[in-house]
């Protein structure tokens, strides 16, 4: 097993990018709140008005909408239930995945 730590990580392979972080669930609020602590620039985005709409804003974030979010991002990350993950694919990430964008999922 290998154990990785800061000092293994280059960061200069995200420097300057946006991470678009789609969900603030479970596992969105703490890649959100990992990548900025790191010094990343992060978007989150969650459902308008939802619980963790608002623990985003307490977290001293500005959710926005999915679809502003995957415009805005050079490395998008969907963290949403998997029951969601195709429809907000289809009606908000699609489009903006242009030349040099990255994707990622996670359930």
């Amino acid at each position: 097993m290998k154990i990785y730590y800061d000092k293994d990580v280059n960061f200069k392979l995200i420097k300057g990018k946006t991470i678009g972080i789609i969900g603030y669930g479970s596992q969105g609020h703490a890649h959100a709140q990992n990548l900025r602590d790191s010094g990343c620039k992060v978007l989150v985005s969650d459902a308008k008005g939802s619980p963790t709409w608002k623990k985003a804003v307490a977290d001293g974030f500005k959710p926005m909408a999915a679809d502003a979010v995957a415009k805005e991002s050079d490395i998008i990350m969907m963290l949403v239930p998997d029951t969601l993950q195709a429809l907000i694919y289809k009606n908000d990430i699609q489009k903006h995945l242009t030349k040099g964008k990255m994707l990622m999922f996670a359930h």
